[in-house]
């Protein structure tokens, strides 16, 4: 599942020019402002408002809003500065945040029932890792270098997570 918005689909794009992309990718939401990351994912005002819409938090909230609606086993969020302009409180152009989340599912399946004494194990958490790199050159440059990065990271972090499905 992809959360875009700097790189406003390429991430999508990159993983549908692959025959038998649907085996891999469950769908994706592009949400470029700040009021669409907010009413499609979840993400929290607070958070934007406190920690910044180019945040790691911001990015893992927009993974984990996306995992939630969703039924795939890992998320991919990039939100970031890709420029031309310098955008407040920015020294330059190209800061890009970017989420991985995986769902723990079958964990969270073979957890969920009566532990054996009436009690009901919690469903595990999901891994989630969170980055903030700052990618070199103009526009298109930093959204192409961000779409590349979150899609090799992410076929790490699947092989990490689920190495049996990967």
């Amino acid at each position: 599942m992809l959360a875009e918005s700097c790189t406003g689909g390429l991430v999508a794009a990159a993983v549908t020019d692959i025959p038998g992309a649907s085996d891999l990718l469950w769908g994706g939401f592009v949400v470029y402002s700040e009021a669409s990351k907010t009413a499609l994912l979840g993400v929290r005002p607070e958070t934007i408002a406190e920690q910044g819409v180019v945040s790691r938090e911001t990015a893992l909230e927009m993974a984990r809003g996306a995992l939630a609606r969703s039924g795939a086993d890992l998320a991919v969020a990039v939100t970031g500065f890709a420029g031309p302009d310098t955008a407040p409180g920015e020294a330059a152009p190209g800061r890009v945040c970017l989420a991985w989340v995986a769902a723990d599912r079958d964990r969270a399946a073979a957890s969920g029932g009566d532990s054996g004494a009436g009690r009901t194990t919690p469903p595990a958490l999901p891994a989630e890792r969170a980055v903030e790199v700052v990618f070199q050159g103009g526009r298109e440059a930093v959204r192409r270098a961000a779409a590349t990065y979150a899609l090799d990271q992410a076929a790490d972090f699947a092989d990490k997570h689920f190495p049996e499905r990967y």
